[in-house]
């Protein structure tokens, strides 16, 4: 029987499978709906088998699940009780859960030491150290998440209101985003107390527009997340003595490089390939042997 392994990479928006056969070799893909396991563990799981089912089909193969091996990256897999609900009901031969990060990590760098930082709504920062992985920052929005899209957010509400009150200059973002609030900052105060992060992160692309156009709070607010980037990044140069691939993944990552120090901006390489890829390669490394080893029993 051939072997088959799926690598999933799973999140709030949509939940994506890949197929390959024992080379690593990507057969088919499929792509599904939203894979929170936090929020609704049993829509995900619903998700994540279609998604894999239609990998199949995209291969031309029917569907076998239950004797296919699958390492799944999803968000939320350091809350113990969610992943041991979802893992007992996947419906794969072998699998397990990692994060989004891990398979963003594998992806991006393969298997040499390196490092990676994931900066979008949130941010944080993994490394691979002789083998051994560590992480950096990623707390939550609350307590850090510096540089990340929601604190840019954030302070752009923030200096507009500032700007309102004549302690900053009233440039082109602050009026931009008072107009959206009909100007009266009372509104502001009402969303920001009940935004989530994602909330607070959609006014972001208005600071790199305006910053692009010289706007004064937006250069001086992408200089205060940059500013949180590189600690960061100081920190995972510490740690890997500078040495291995670094690269920034997320939806900031292709803006930030300008705002960041040189010591830094000259170190970036681009990934080697996606998160998904780095699923598959991680379920072909963690169970190819079993397979193997399976076959050898057999004769």
């Amino acid at each position: 029987m051939t072997a088959y392994f799926i690598g999933i990479d799973g999140g709030g928006t949509s939940c994506r499978a890949a197929l390959a056969d024992a080379t690593g070799k990507v057969l088919g893909r499929g792509k599904r709906g939203a894979s929170n396991i936090l929020t609704d563990p049993d829509t995900a799981l619903k998700h994540i088998e279609e998604a894999a089912r239609l990998a199949f089909e995209e291969a031309g193969l029917a569907p076998d699940l239950s004797n296919t091996s699958a390492i799944l990256g999803l968000a939320g897999n350091n809350v113990g009780d969610a992943v041991n609900y979802v893992k007992a009901r996947l419906p794969f031969l072998r699998s397990d859960i990692v994060s989004d990060g891990v398979i963003a990590l594998q992806g991006a760098i393969g298997d040499e030491d390196g490092a990676i930082g994931i900066v979008g709504t949130g941010t944080v920062y993994i490394v691979r150290r002789n083998g051994e992985l560590h992480s950096i920052a990623g707390w939550g929005f609350q307590v850090s998440d510096l540089g990340s899209g929601a604190r840019l957010g954030q302070l752009a509400l923030q200096e507009s209101l500032l700007a309102y009150d004549r302690m900053r200059p009233m440039t082109g973002l602050a009026e931009a985003i008072l107009r959206e609030f009909d100007g009266d900052p009372e509104k502001v105060v009402d969303f920001a107390r009940q935004a989530k992060p994602g909330d607070f992160g959609r006014y972001t692309p208005k600071v790199f527009e305006f910053a692009d156009q010289g706007d004064e709070i937006a250069i001086s607010i992408l200089k205060t997340g940059a500013h949180g980037i590189d600690d960061a990044l100081d920190a995972v140069a510490a740690m890997t003595g500078g040495k291995g691939r670094l690269c920034l993944l997320g939806g900031l990552a292709p803006l930030y490089p300008p705002y960041l120090a040189e010591r830094h901006r000259t170190k970036l390489s681009e990934p080697l390939a996606d998160a998904l890829t780095g699923a598959v390669e991680l379920a072909v490394k963690a169970y190819g042997s079993v397979v193997e080893d399976r076959r050898e029993a057999r004769g």
